[in-house]
Order: structure tokens, then C-alpha cells, then sequence
């Protein structure tokens, strides 16, 4: 099933005026959200099973099938996705996405939503994102505090890209327990926008982020 990529109206800030197509969240069908899960669940199978070879071996033959059959229509590289936020802000980014990505199983679905100060979200990751036993990667820490200072800097001001992001672990970031991340924006000068963030998990800061954000402009 293939997704409508035509919105009915254009702002400055559009993906379209760079030359990127722009597909609505909510025309996203059912079907294809659910497949995600799935095979988000898929991945954290396949990442922690101990099943005999046969299986194994049966399994991969299933899974390159399926492959092939999806692979008939793809999206263009860049399409973006709109989504309104509880507010009524709407948010942009791509719609594969490695951190909040709505088609990529792979992403931890990292959904911010807005506050009075900034933006918000809360997420419980499992064994797909571990580093040490039992933690999140510190890869994974800096990713989801990229993307929750980017979204913020978007949406307060206008699209940007990371100039400088520092990351300051203060203590483990644990698997299965909600996690509560934040963002917000610090001060503007012209076309840098200076932001910062937090994760905490049971009330306490695991990290935090700082960083510098360049507004970009569409090609005259």
C-alpha cells in the first residue's frame, strides 16, 4: 500500500520548498504502523532467541520472502512526515528516521510532545538499545538528545541542523524503566539557536546535552 504524498497546502517552512516530499502522519495507513511494531518486536526476537538452527534457517528464508515483496515500492530518499503535536504545533522530520522515524522498525519511536518550556517525551527501551548490561548505549543517550534538542529548535524557531552537540553522562541510563526526556531552547542569535536537554529516569538526571543549532534556508 502506498501513502499519499500530496498535503494541500505549503508554508515557508514546507519540505517541499527544499525539493522533499511531504507525506501527513495521519495518512500513514493502520496497516503499515502495525507491520512496524511487528517487526520492531521482530528485531528484540531475533536479537535475544536461542532457538535450534532449523528454525533459524526456516525463519531467514521467511524473512528474505517478505523482503522481497516490500521492496517492490519504495519511498524516495528524504520523504518527510508531518505529524500535529497535542497542541496544534505541527512537527516535521524524516519519516525514516532512526531515533522517531513512524516506518522504521528499528527507531525507539521517540514521540516529543509540547510543554510550556519546550518539548517533552516519555520511552522505555528494552535489549535493542543496550551498551553495557542492563543500560542504554551511550550512543543511543546522545541520538534520542539530538533529536529531542533538533525537534525543539524546529519547532520554536524553524528547521536547523546540529553544528555542536555535548553530551554529559551523569549516571546509567537503565533498560526497561520509563525514561522522561527533555528539550528546550536557550537564547537566538540570528541563525544559531542555542539549546539543551535531559533524560532522567526515577526523578534523577542521566544525561544531559548542550548544543548549537544553525537554522537552514530554502534555495532561493
Amino acid at each position: 500500500m502506498t501513502v499519499n504524498t500530496q498535503p494541500v497546502t505549503e508554508s515557508p517552512d514546507d519540505p517541499r520548498a527544499f525539493g522533499l516530499p511531504l507525506v501527513d502522519g495521519h495518512a500513514i495507513p493502520a496497516e503499515l504502523r502495525t507491520l512496524v511494531s511487528r517487526v520492531h518486536d521482530l528485531v528484540d526476537a531475533v536479537a535475544n532467541t536461542e532457538v535450534d538452527t532449523d528454525t533459524l534457517a526456516e525463519t531467514a528464508a521467511t524473512v528474505e520472502e517478505l523482503t522481497g515483496r516490500l521492496n517492490v515500492a519504495r519511498r524516495q530518499i528524504g520523504t518527510m512526515v508531518r505529524r500535529e503535536l497535542s497542541d496544534g504545533t505541527t512537527m516535521v522530520g524524516t519519516i525514516t528516521n532512526i531515533v522517531e522515524g513512524e516506518t522504521n522498525p528499528a527507531a525507539p519511536q521517540l514521540f516529543l510532545d509540547r510543554t510550556d518550556e519546550g518539548l517533552r517525551a516519555e520511552i522505555t527501551l528494552n535489549t535493542i538499545y543496550q551498551g553495557p548490561p542492563g543500560l542504554v548505549h551511550g550512543g543511543w543517550i546522545a541520538a534520542m538528545l539530538d533529536q529531542a534538542v533538533g525537534s525543539v529548535s524546529a519547532v520554536e524557531t524553524s528547521p536547523g541542523l546540529t553544528a555542536k552537540l555535548e553530551i554529559n553522562y551523569r549516571r546509567p541510563t537503565p533498560l526497561f524503566t520509563p525514561l522522561e526526556i527533555t528539550s528546550w531552547v536557550e537564547r537566538v542569535e540570528g541563525r544559531k539557536v542555542f539549546v539543551a536537554g535531559q533524560i532522567r529516569a526515577h526523578g534523577q538526571v542521566t544525561a544531559e546535552a548542550t548544543g548549537l543549532m544553525i537554522q537552514v534556508e530554502a534555495a532561493e
